[in-house]
Parts: structure tokens; sequence; C-alpha cells
């Protein structure tokens, strides 16, 4: 069944891929819109190198969302075609009154309209094929399968890139991912092989290394500088040195003991062969896009997806060593203010302006090391003038129990006039401010229903 599934997501992604070919053979430009999050911006990479390859041009613009105000504006350009990575299938009636021909290639829950009545517009999701966005691909592999036919096996590792960033191939890929991989190592561009799933564990301190391990998490250590040098003194190991520059029989030593602390911290390594660090591992280049897309600067995420390995890459590093002091003191406040506890969600609220942009990745990271209560969804809620923004987050265990972020966003948002969507586990939402605990009842209500 599954495959089959599979065989109908990859017919759809060859039509997309036939409709992009069409208008690089007339010399067109593709508008990119995509999202600003480590999965949109390796999409916008992966169109916009496939697009290259072919001499094509592009042209890119990204969002943190897909508002009325962005489609008002495109609904004024000439484009000839317009592609959207990861979001639009909120929005199939209104992309399709685009002036040009239209691609969507996302992987959130599908709410309403397939696409499929609409002459001018390709909607590629899994969703549509009884297929999981949330752990069966990405946006940045979905937008691989609609360049896959122009022969782009070197795209693949980035594809895999995004899929990291959205938390998927923790525990191994699966699903397309898994078929997306298997191209990679067939082609000789990504080596799988087991080590310590240590963030950045070339370049930083060990001690840092630890800190800075949030997938997996490591409770006690990640997040925490001071836990992480106590761990390793208890060890006898100097927290200073680098990994590479232990002895073989201390990297043994921190390697049974990490092991202890969790067991998935010692798994498959995927690589791409022909990188350097940092960004060889797909992980940790994950985490250099994040990095740039929470801090606001996609335009040097995206300039390093797309191959600049000097300038971009250096404001790159930058930008990630000051992202993840961001972490680290946010998860400090949390420590210090834990969450607003309601009957079946959690709610924690900031209105500085540092901490909003990173406050969805604060949630998942508190629940992975139990500083937030993990039977309880956690809404984050950030004030945004006369509007609140709101990111969603919940555990693998809570959708197993029937919660489902994304629909409850979508259908609470909409009962006061806003947005919202996303998956199962993680999602979001946009709302008039004086609605906030009119919202948040409704939304406690729903999971509520939900588990029952």
């Amino acid at each position: 069944m599954n495959q089959k599934r599979q065989h109908y997501l990859l017919s759809r992604a060859e039509e997309a891929c036939q409709l992009l070919e069409k208008h690089l053979e007339r010399d067109h430009v593709v508008r990119v819109i995509s999202h600003n999050d480590a999965d949109g911006i390796s999409a916008a990479g992966v169109i916009c190198n496939a697009v290259a390859k072919r001499n094509g041009k592009f042209h890119v613009t990204i969002v943190p969302r897909l508002k009325g105000d962005v489609l008002e504006r495109l609904s004024h350009e000439k484009y000839k075609l317009f592609f959207f990575c990861d979001m639009g299938s909120a929005y199939v009636e209104r992309i399709s009154k685009l002036r040009g021909d239209s691609i969507i290639a996302d992987h959130h829950q599908t709410i309403d309209a397939t696409g499929d009545n609409y002459e001018n517009l390709i909607h590629v999701n899994p969703h549509l094929f009884g297929m999981d966005g949330t752990r069966d691909v990405s946006a940045s592999g979905v937008t691989y399968l609609a360049v896959r036919s122009l022969d782009n096996p070197e795209l693949t590792g980035m594809a895999l890139t995004g899929a990291l960033g959205d938390i998927q191939g923790q525990n191994g890929f699966q699903g397309v991912n898994q078929t997306i991989l298997k191209e990679g190592e067939d082609a000789g561009v990504i080596e799988i092989y087991e080590d310590l799933k240590l963030a950045y564990k070339e370049e930083e301190p060990l001690y840092k290394a630890l800190s800075y391990t949030f997938n997996p998490a490591l409770p006690g250590i990640s997040g925490d500088l001071e836990g992480s040098q106590g761990f390793l003194e208890k060890l006898g190991l100097s927290y200073g040195i680098k990994f590479r520059d232990l002895a073989n029989e201390e990297k043994d030593v921190l390697r049974e003991e990490l092991v202890k602390v969790n067991p998935q911290i010692l798994g498959p390594v995927y690589a791409q062969k022909s990188e350097k660090p940092p960004l060889r591992r797909l992980e940790d280049y994950s985490r250099i896009i994040d990095a740039c897309g929470k801090t606001k600067q996609h335009t040097v995420g995206l300039s390093i997806c797309l191959g600049d390995r000097d300038a971009a890459l250096k404001e790159g590093m930058d930008l990630l060593h000051r992202y993840q002091d961001r972490l680290l003191s946010g998860l400090e406040w949390i420590r210090k203010e834990g969450s607003q506890e309601m009957e079946y969600i959690q709610c924690i609220s900031t209105e500085d302006k540092k901490r909003q942009s990173i406050m969805g990745t604060l949630a998942s990271v508190g629940l992975d090391l139990g500083i937030l209560n993990k039977e309880k969804p956690v809404l984050t809620l950030a004030r945004l003038h006369e509007d609140v923004k709101i990111s969603a987050r919940t555990t693998p265990e809570m959708t197993a129990r029937g919660v489902n972020l994304g629909l409850a966003m979508d259908q609470a948002s909409k009962n006061f006039h806003g947005a919202g969507g996303g998956h199962n586990i993680a999602a979001g939402a946009m709302i008039p401010y004086k609605d906030l605990e009119n919202f948040k009842n409704l939304v406690d209500e729903m999971v509520r229903t939900q588990i029952a």
C-alpha cells in the first residue's frame, strides 16, 4: 500500500517537473516563494539549484507565512510560473487565480481543496495520497521530487537536510525520505555511518558540543553548559577539549556514558561526501540553515545552499553561535518561569522580541528535556502589536493518542478571523490578541476532544 501511495505522489511530482521544464525551455523566470525555516530554505535551495543547473533564472522570496498581503502582491506580478515551497496547501484556490501557472510543493496537512480542478496549478503534497508529511517527507523532499526527473541526484543531501531541520529522520528515515536517501547513496552523494550524534562534534569544544545537542535530547546536559561540564568532569574528561583530540579509550568511555543517558545518541549519521565540516554532516548543515532562518537572515542561508562557502558560510557560523546562545538563555528562562497549565494544554508567553522567533524551538526542546509537561501540548504566545503569533508543539506519544495540532490551529483560528495550520505534532496560528483567552479555551477543549 505504501509503495502504491508513493507511486501516486511521484507521478504527481513528475507532472510538476514537466511543467517546470516547459517554462525553463521558454526561458521564463521561476518565481519561488518559500518558508523561512530550515526546511523551507533548503527547499528553495533545491529548486534554485535545479533551475540554475539548466541555466535558468529565478526570483526568490522567503516569508514566515503565506498571508493574504503576500498573495495580494503576487497577484499583481506577471511571472509565468510560481513555485511555492513548504507552503501553499492552505491557499490552493487563491494561488490558482495568479496570472501564471503554479506548483505547490508542500507537506503540511491539506484541510480543504486538493487543487485537482485547476488547469494552471499542480499540487504536490504527500497528504493528498494518504502519506504523512510529518515523517515520510518534508517540503525540501517534495521539492526534490518535483525536479528529480531533471537528473539532480546531487540535491538529495539538501532534500534530507531540510527533512532533518523539520525533525524527520531522527530514528532513521522512512517513506519518501528513505527513497531519497537510497538515491543519494546510489549516486555516491550521501554516506551513512554509525557515530555519536553530537552537534558540531569536530568543531566545538566537547562541553559545547554536548550542550548544543538537542536531537536526541540529553537530559541534564542538552541546553545546559554547567550540566555538560559537570558530566565530563565526573568522567575525568577535559571539557575544553575537542572530540577528535580525545584518546580512543576516552572516546569509548564517553560513548558508553552518553548511551546510558539516551541510547539514541548513538546511531546512523548522514553525510555528504563532497562537503567538508561544518557542512558535511547533514544535521550540522540543517542547524546552520535553521539558525539563519531563526535570526531572519534568510539570504545567508539560501546563499549557503547555493554554494557560497566563503562569506555566507562564515556569517552563517556566526549566526549559529549567537542563535545557540539564545537557545541556552531561553531554556534557562523556561526552567525559571515554567508554563501556565490548563486542563489539557499549557502555554508559555513572551514579549521579548529576541525570544519570540525561537519560541517553537524552545517548546519542542522543553518537552524533549522534560522541562515542560510531556502530557500536555504547548502553545507559545508572542504578541505582535494587535495580533498574537502562536506556535504549538507536542510529542509523538500525544499524537499517537489523537492530538492533531494542525487541525486544532486551523479550526480554532478561523473562529476568530485568524489563520493557522501545520502538522499534527507542530503547527501555528495568528489571531487577534483580544481573542487570545477565548482561543486558548477553545484549543484546550479541542485537545480534550481529540484525546477522547
